[in-house]
């Protein structure tokens, strides 16, 4: 049952806010939003008018990645496009849909370009940027950039700290990312009152400094009891250390059958299965405690227009 006496989430921006209700789950979107199954490469042939669709329909955010390497172990390009030239690009032809990213690796990139791209990509969207932050799975890509894998649990900590700071007024920070003090300044400021950071797994970091310094946490798909215990043990964190509510979003590989009444069957890190059993597991995730589901449709049999406009008719209003 919905508890509507939750307490409402921290008001930051007009993409965190419309995406993340306190109590309710709201589904969007893993960009492309394409199948390739039998590829890690993409066919990134009519993105825009898909992320167009989606916001048409009621999809609530989009989810873009940060893969700056194709690496063939890991096995998914993801959407090719670095991921805040391609904000700007959606926030110019889109107007209510939020623009996640999910997630920056914050250790191969400098702090400053990503507050700086971060801010920019927000206020040209009117305050529609979620920005997911991670400290990396892909040990290839680091050399490459000439930074040390072993150390992107620190290098994600204070990265994370240099972008907070240059959101503030009067930015102050002294790090391994450099030493900003008056009377330089960064602008522009976000939109909102700060940037929505939104932490990816553990990110090498404890839990208790997670709950204490994301505004959110992105997790995985687990099986039901666990996933319930998870949350419980989030919400009980957040409780002790006298932090307010935070969202929490997990993605979800779905391929939608035409059967409306086809039982679940999986596929990686997700199943196969009609709509009635996607909207039940959704519900069974929004009783959890989980606050937005992002779909991907990679491994998706039917074209997928026509699952988006499915989805739209049969899902979304369950929860929307």
């Amino acid at each position: 049952m919905r508890d509507e006496t939750h307490t409402p989430f921290e008001q930051i921006n007009r993409g965190y806010n419309t995406t993340f209700q306190n109590g309710r789950v709201s589904v969007g979107l893993v960009v492309p939003i394409a199948q390739y199954g039998h590829s890690p490469v993409p066919d990134m042939t009519g993105h825009l008018s898909r992320v167009q669709q989606a916001e048409q329909l009621g999809f609530k955010a989009v989810w873009l990645r940060d893969v700056p390497f194709n690496v063939p172990s890991f096995g998914d390009a993801g959407q090719l496009f670095d991921p805040f030239v391609y904000l700007g690009y959606l926030a110019a032809k889109t107007t209510d849909i939020a623009l996640g990213v999910a997630s920056i690796v914050l250790p191969l990139r400098h702090s400053a370009h990503v507050a700086k791209a971060a801010a920019t990509a927000d206020v040209l969207s009117n305050g529609r940027l979620i920005l997911g932050v991670a400290s990396g799975d892909r040990p290839e890509e680091y050399p490459a950039m000439n930074r040390d894998f072993d150390a992107r649990g620190d290098a994600f900590r204070e990265s994370f700290d240099y972008i907070r700071a240059m959101g503030t007024p009067v930015p102050q920070i002294d790090n391994r990312f450099g030493t900003v003090d008056l009377p330089i300044d960064m602008l522009p400021k976000p939109s909102g009152s700060k940037l929505p950071l939104l932490i990816t797994g553990s990110s090498r970091q404890s839990p208790d400094w997670i709950a204490q310094h994301g505004d959110g946490w992105m997790t995985y798909p687990r099986p039901g009891v666990v996933q319930d215990r998870v949350l419980q043990d989030w919400r009980a964190r957040l409780t002790n250390l006298g932090q307010p509510p935070k969202p929490v979003l997990q993605p979800l590989y779905v391929d939608l059958a035409d059967d409306p009444d086809e039982p679940p069957s999986p596929i990686h890190l997700g199943f196969r299965s009609g709509h009635r059993a996607i909207v039940q597991y959704l519900q069974q995730l929004e009783d959890s405690g989980v606050n937005h589901v992002a779909l991907n449709l990679r491994f998706n049999s039917s074209p997928v227009e026509p699952t988006l406009d499915r989805l739209a008719e049969h899902v979304l209003p369950a929860f929307n």
